[in-house]
C-alpha cells in the first residue's frame, strides 16, 4: 500500500516537473530563437511568481465561512492571470514582439498554469475543502 502511494506521489512530481519545464522552455523559445530575438516575453514570469499569492494569502488569515476574502483573492488571481495572457498580446500588437513569440509564449502560458493548477490542488492536504 505505502509503495502504490508513494509510486504515485513521485510520478506525480515527475510529470509536473516535465510539464513546468515544457512551459518554460516555450517560453525561452520565444525570446531567444534568431527570428524572434528579442526577451520582453520574460515578463510573463513576474505573473507566474504572483499568481499563486493571493489565494495563498486568503487561505492562510480565512475562517470556514468567510467567503468574502475568497471572492477577493479569486477575483486578483484572475486578474493576473488575465494579465500574463494580455502582456504577449498588447507587446505583440504594439509591435515590440513578433506574432509568433506571442504565440509561443501564450502556449507556455498554458502550459504553466495548468502545472500550477495541478500543484495547486492535486497537492492540496486541507480537508476543509477549498477554503
Amino acid at each position: 500500500m505505502f509503495h502504490c502511494v508513494f509510486f504515485f506521489y513521485i510520478s506525480s512530481i515527475v510529470m509536473l516537473a516535465m510539464l513546468g519545464s515544457i512551459g518554460m522552455t516555450m517560453i525561452i523559445l520565444a525570446c531567444a530563437l534568431p527570428t524572434y530575438n528579442l526577451w520582453w516575453p520574460m515578463f510573463v514570469l513576474l505573473f507566474y511568481v504572483l499568481c499563486p499569492l493571493p489565494t495563498r494569502i486568503a487561505k492562510r488569515g480565512a475562517d470556514a465561512g468567510d467567503s468574502f476574502r475568497a471572492a477577493h483573492a479569486m477575483f486578483a488571481t484572475i486578474g493576473i492571470v488575465m494579465s500574463s495572457f494580455a502582456l504577449p498580446i498588447v507587446l505583440a500588437r504594439a509591435e515590440v514582439i513578433q506574432w509568433g513569440a506571442c504565440l509561443l509564449t501564450l502556449a507556455g502560458n498554458v502550459v504553466a498554469y495548468a502545472t500550477i493548477l495541478a500543484c495547486f490542488f492535486g497537492f492540496d492536504y486541507s480537508d476543509s475543502g477549498m477554503w
